[in-house]
């Protein structure tokens, strides 16, 4: 039987019309700040989608934009002013950064309540110790998705195809909060397939177009597809969606899938960036 498709479109939608919802009632709005440097195509792409969808909910957004040239002081001293400002609530620093700016260094000098992309090392260190503060947008949007089909997670196996500070770790430790037993896989990983047919739980972010094929996963598995690659013009994940979904339980779309959700995910983190401001 065919697998269940997990529309993450239809449940970032969702999420983003109770958000609208929250702040019209709101007398002060949640504030984000979008930081884009250089001329990278896609990073442009995602900036214009988040501010589009920040203005739709209600939310105070601004955008800051940098030439390619930019240095690393011309953005640390914006990082400084968005830091002091009472209106801004959340930052987000769009990845990747110039060769001539350390994205380390960049990243870390957001104040971690205000890190809404979840990447400081404080932000990171909290999530990883079990006591998570803001958590990576992606990975939040990938243990929604999970959530949403109704699978008891509790004592499965899980396995992440990945292992970036970004999705792979993040959601490992998130799903290791759950009870999960979790298996990390990467590029030096022996007998990938085998490891990925034991898993209840699949999670590809790689980087790879259809790394994952039907061979490798198990009957009736959740599997989630974190991976966008551009092939001969089509965006196309890094599952074989078509023929992955022949045997898995449920499945996630590219697009469609968890690109949406990280953007709902994302607005999320910035209301709550917002209470834990009141609370220092």
């Amino acid at each position: 039987m065919p697998a269940k498709i997990i529309d993450g479109k239809k449940i970032a939608d969702g999420i983003l019309e109770n958000l609208k919802s929250k702040v019209k009632s709101m007398n002060e709005k949640p504030g984000l700040a979008l930081v884009l440097v250089g001329d990278n195509p896609a990073s442009e792409i995602y900036v214009n989608f988040k501010e589009k969808t920040c203005k739709e909910v209600g939310f105070y957004c601004e955008r800051h934009n940098f030439g390619k040239d930019a240095d690393e002081m011309e953005l640390l001293n914006l990082v400084t002013q968005l830091n002091n400002s009472p209106k801004i609530h959340g930052i987000l620093v769009q990845l990747p950064l110039p060769k001539q700016i350390d994205e380390n260094l960049i990243t870390n000098s957001i104040l971690p309540h205000k890190d809404v992309d979840g990447f400081t090392a404080v932000s990171l260190g909290h999530l990883f110790s079990g006591n998570t503060i803001m958590a990576p947008a992606t990975a939040m949007a990938v243990m929604r998705l999970i959530e949403s089909t109704g699978t008891r997670i509790e004592g499965k196996n899980a396995v992440v195809v990945g292992r970036s500070n970004i999705v792979g770790k993040p959601v490992a430790m998130m799903l290791l909060e759950k009870n999960t037993t979790v298996t990390i896989c990467h590029s030096k990983t022996e007998g990938i397939a085998e490891k990925a047919r034991k898993a209840d739980i699949l999670v590809a972010a790689v980087g790879k177009p259809k790394l994952i094929t039907k061979e490798m996963v198990k009957e009736g598995a959740v599997v989630i597809d974190v991976g966008i690659n551009r092939v001969n013009g089509k965006i196309v994940g890094d599952v074989d969606f078509e023929n992955v979904k022949e045997v898995a339980g449920f499945i996630t779309p590219v697009p469609k899938g968890v690109g949406p959700m990280t953007i709902a995910m994302l607005m999320e983190n910035t209301l709550k960036a917002m209470e834990l401001a009141k609370k220092i």
